[in-house]
Formats: structure tokens, sequence, C-alpha cells
């Protein structure tokens, strides 16, 4: 009789382990339905509060709009420093950078901080024009750059800034930027 109750007991566990291993395959196979679901399926995101109408931003494809404005604000972050606004200047730039990008960015900006610090340099652009790419993720922006030593303006030079960004699911990133130097001979 204890044969017979240690058989039942054995086949009682046996049913329930192989159920318990079924249900693990059945979860083990939604997960990985659901994790290749959510990451093919294009993400969207309604921008509003400050710009002037209603954006869509896609996981699909970066539109014109959206660069647009993203560069405007990087561009009115990057080139708009004073010896007051370094370190705000700084983290700033570094946040909205790309990871793979950040290391070099942050080099670079630091050398600015050490030239700028302790002087009374400032600089500020006024925009002209922007100029979008979004399937190259470049942009350029046209300007006046002002530079101002104390309280007086000493230079006004028209400049163009080129921006470089990375686009990763509906994030965009900052990849690097600099001034757009004209070739010797070069015609426009």
């Amino acid at each position: 009789m204890e044969i017979s109750f240690a058989h039942e007991a054995s086949q009682r566990t046996l049913k329930q382990r192989n159920l318990l291993a079924l249900i693990c395959v059945v979860l083990g196979i939604l997960v990985v339905v659901m994790f290749t679901a959510a990451s093919t399926r294009d993400r969207e995101v309604v921008l509003q509060p400050i710009l002037p109408s209603q954006m869509t931003l896609s996981s699909a494809a970066l539109t014109p709009e959206y660069l647009e404005a993203v560069t405007r604000d990087t561009a009115q972050l990057a080139l708009n420093r004073s010896p007051e606004t370094l370190q705000y200047w700084l983290d700033g730039i570094v946040a909205i950078s790309a990871p793979e990008a950040r290391g070099a960015l942050k080099a670079k900006l630091l050398r600015i901080v050490a030239e700028q610090e302790g002087s009374q340099v400032t600089q500020f652009v006024t925009i002209n024009w922007i100029r979008t790419d979004p399937e190259n993720l470049t942009s350029q922006v046209g300007g006046v750059l002002h530079t101002i030593v104390g309280s007086k303006d000493v230079r006004r030079e028209h400049k163009i800034f080129e921006f470089h960004w990375t686009y990763t699911g509906v994030s965009l990133r900052l990849k690097g930027f600099g001034v757009v130097v004209k070739k010797e001979g070069a015609n426009q």
C-alpha cells in the first residue's frame, strides 16, 4: 500500500512539474513576442507647450519642424555664454549630447570653460536662419555672433554653425557642433 501511495504522490508531483514547465515555456514565448512587438512598433509623442503649433514626434522618422525647434533651442544654449553662466552652459550641452559623443564633446567644452573663466568676455548670437536636413541628421544656423568684453561690443561677425545629431527611438541627441569654415577659393 505504501508503494502505491508513493507512486501516486510521485505521479502527482510529476504532473505538477510538467504543468509548471509548460507554463514557463508559454510565459517565455509571450515575453519574447511582447518584447519584439514593443521594440518594432513606432512610438509617437505629441509636443505642444512652447511650440507655435502641435507637433508629432515619431520613432519612424524625424520631422524637419522638430529638428528645427531643437536646433533653435540648442543654438541658443550653445552659442550664448558668459563667465557667470559657464557651468550651466556646460551642463546643458552635456545633458543633450549623445552618450557616444559625450566624452569628446565635454573635453572640448572644458577647454572653452578654462579659457573663459575669470574673463569678462560674453558672447551671444542673433539667429537669421536655420536649415535642417533630417535625412543626414544635420542642421545649420546662420546668424551674427556678438562678442562683448566688459560692456563694450567689440566684434560682430556673421557665422554659420553646423550641428550633428543622432536619432534613436524618439530621442534626438547632439553628436557635435562647430563653425562652418569656408574653403579658400570656394564660391558661394
